[in-house]
C-alpha cells in the first residue's frame, strides 16, 4: 500500500512539473503572439500615412531627371569650353586675327556664329566676316543676335563674361556689347576692300589740297599707315574661305600680303573639327616671308 502512495505522489509531482511548464510555454507565445499582434496594428496605423507622403517624394523624384539633366548639361559645356581653350594651347602658332570669307550664295547665320564663337573658345582675338555681296554688313544686327545666342547655348554661363567690340560700319564706330572681354568681330563686305584704298587715296589729295602736307610727303609708307589707322584692327593671318570660288573676292587687299589662305568647301553645318583642322594646319605652316 505504501508502495502505491508513492507512485501516485510522484506521479501527481510529474503533473504538477508538466503544468508549470505549460503555463511558461503559453506566457511566453501569448505575450510573443501580442507583440506580433502590437507590430501588424502599427503598421495597419503608419500605411496610410507613409502613402499619404509618397506622392511628394514621387514629385521629387519626376523632378530630379531634370536637375540631373541640367547638371549633365552644365559639365558638358564645362568639359567642352576646358577641351577648346586646351586645343588652342596646343597649336604651335594661334592667328591673332583670322578672317572668314564665305563666297556661296546663301549664307547660313548660325554656321557663321558658330565659327565666331569657336575662334573665341580657342584664343582668337579679332575675328572678321566678309562676303562678297555685302548681306552680313546689311544684316550685322542679326549676326550679332545670332552670335550672342551660340555663345550662350556654347558657352554657358562663361559666356556672359565675353565683352565684343562688334565693328560693323564704314567708320569703324565700335559698337559694344556683352559677348567677350578679348574679342573683336568685324563685318566686312567690298567698301572695305578697294573701296577704302579709294578713300584714303582722296583723303590725302585733299590735304595736299588743303595744304596741309607737300605732295612730296606723300608715300607707300604714309597711304599704309592712312589705311591701318582707319581699321583699328591687326592684319589677318589667316583667311579661311568658304565655297568653291578661287579668289580674294576683293577681301582686304592692302592687308592681306602675308596673309595665309586656305579653303573649306561649305561653312553650312560645320563643325568644330573642320575648323580647328584648318588652324591646324596653320599651325605648321611656314611662312617664309618672301625669303
Amino acid at each position: 500500500m505504501a508502495l502505491l502512495y508513492g507512485l501516485l505522489w510522484r506521479l501527481l509531482l510529474v503533473l504538477v512539473h508538466v503544468n508549470r511548464a505549460l503555463v511558461s510555454w503559453l506566457r511566453v507565445w501569448v505575450k510573443s503572439w501580442k507583440g506580433r499582434l502590437w507590430e501588424r496594428a502599427m503598421a495597419a496605423l503608419l500605411l496610410p500615412l507613409a502613402l499619404a507622403g509618397f506622392p511628394d517624394h514621387q514629385r521629387k523624384l519626376n523632378h530630379n531627371p531634370d536637375a540631373n539633366a541640367n547638371s549633365a548639361a552644365r559639365n558638358r559645356i564645362a568639359s567642352r569650353r576646358l577641351r577648346w581653350l586646351s586645343d588652342g594651347r596646343s597649336l604651335e602658332k594661334l592667328p591673332v586675327h583670322i578672317g572668314l570669307l564665305v563666297a556661296e550664295e546663301e549664307p547660313s547665320y548660325t554656321d557663321i556664329a558658330n565659327l565666331v564663337v569657336w575662334c573665341m573658345a580657342v584664343g582668337i582675338s579679332y575675328v572678321s566676316v566678309y562676303d562678297n555681296h555685302g548681306i552680313f554688313r546689311k544684316n550685322n544686327i542679326r549676326l550679332l543676335e545670332e552670335i550672342v545666342k551660340q555663345q550662350q547655348d556654347l558657352l554657358g554661363v562663361e559666356g556672359s563674361k565675353y565683352n565684343v567690340e562688334f565693328l560693323s560700319n564704314g567708320t569703324d564706330k565700335h559698337q559694344h556689347h556683352v559677348v567677350s572681354c578679348r574679342p573683336i568681330v568685324k563685318v566686312l563686305s567690298p567698301e572695305d576692300g578697294k573701296q577704302s584704298i579709294v578713300q584714303a587715296a582722296q583723303q590725302l589729295c585733299r590735304s595736299v589740297e588743303n595744304k596741309e602736307r607737300s605732295s612730296k610727303d606723300i608715300s607707300v609708307s604714309m597711304l599704309d599707315t592712312l589705311l591701318r589707322e582707319s581699321k583699328y584692327i591687326p592684319d589677318p593671318e589667316l583667311v579661311v574661305k568658304f565655297g568653291p570660288v578661287n579668289s580674294t573676292l576683293g577681301f582686304l587687299p592692302w592687308h592681306i600680303r602675308l596673309t595665309e589662305f586656305m579653303s573649306l568647301p561649305s561653312h553650312r553645318d560645320i563643325s568644330y573639327e573642320d575648323l580647328f583642322g584648318v588652324l591646324q594646319r596653320y599651325g605648321v605652316c611656314q611662312q617664309r616671308l618672301g625669303q
